[in-house]
């Protein structure tokens, strides 16, 4: 089985999608950089920066970090990237953080495993989704290491945690209800939020720049296990407003896990970029 992915921008308004390349395997989750010019991307357990102007790609360097996997994060200011890279130890996912231009990765957390999800607007913590005693939860740690700070507690899958820009709220989906679901918090935790209610299960909100939009996957009820987000199926990314309320669909696609597992949107809130694929046997 041969996968080609697709490199793609979409407009939040109009629906026109614009192709940018297509690759003859597996690329994930583009982070667009906050100058507008340079969609970072995972493949084959490195990260790359793809100019968008000319297309081309550069590999950044990682150190050791050579089997990265699709949760990484920039920070605001666009001068660090954190990673989720499985260790050669015990091949469990840590969180690491290494200059935006490259260099040797920095451990974050000692526990595994731990896949990353946010930063915070003011670059202070990490949010995250974790394994600890049999149970996945949401967590918090300072950028420098430290004590990790347990934010949710409910049987079944809490996971990609995304802090909305003024930092007052974290984002997140959850399967608590029974199907994958929207939810929002404060970001101490409290006051945990349905936000989407619709017979489908909702992975991986994301927040515009501009604090006014959600995006987020959709797999159709009975394609997936609510707990479980894998690739090559019918998706949906979705649209609605960050108070809430009725979705619109923005784009249907062949996709899922590596679609849009970080947050990709432009930094005027007017475009998302993403991963579509195809599958060859």
């Amino acid at each position: 089985m041969k996968v080609i992915s697709t490199l793609e921008i979409v407009d939040v308004q109009t629906g026109e999608r614009t192709a940018l390349r297509s690759f003859d395997y597996l690329i994930e989750a583009p982070n667009w950089t906050s100058d507008g010019k340079r969609l970072i991307y995972n493949s084959r357990g490195c990260l790359y920066s793809f100019d968008i102007a000319t297309c081309e790609l550069v590999q950044i360097d990682s150190g050791f970090a050579a089997e990265c996997n699709n949760d990484h994060v920039l920070s605001f200011d666009n001068t660090k990237i954190a990673i989720s890279h499985h260790t050669k130890e015990d091949g469990k996912s840590r969180i690491y953080i290494l200059p935006m231009e490259g260099g040797e990765p920095v451990l974050v957390t000692p526990n595994a495993p731990s896949y990353l999800h946010g930063w915070s607007p003011n670059g202070a913590e990490l949010a995250y989704c974790a394994e600890r005693n049999g149970q996945y939860d949401i967590y918090t740690i300072p950028v420098d290491g430290g004590v990790e700070v347990q934010l949710t507690d409910s049987p079944g899958l809490d996971d990609g945690p995304e802090y909305s820009p003024d930092g007052g709220h974290i984002w997140f989906n959850s399967v608590r209800t029974g199907l994958m679901q929207i939810w929002r918090m404060n970001a101490d935790g409290t006051e945990q939020t349905q936000m989407t209610f619709d017979e489908s299960n909702n992975w991986f909100p994301h927040v515009s720049p501009d604090g006014q939009t959600i995006t987020y996957l959709s797999y159709r009820k009975g394609d997936v296990d609510p707990g479980d987000h894998p690739a090559n199926k019918d998706v949906e990314i979705r649209l609605m407003a960050s108070t809430g309320g009725d979705y619109r669909t923005l784009v249907q696609l062949f996709g899922g896990q590596g679609t849009i597992n970080v947050n990709s949107w432009s930094p005027d809130s007017k475009r998302l970029a993403f991963v579509s694929y195809v599958v060859e046997e």
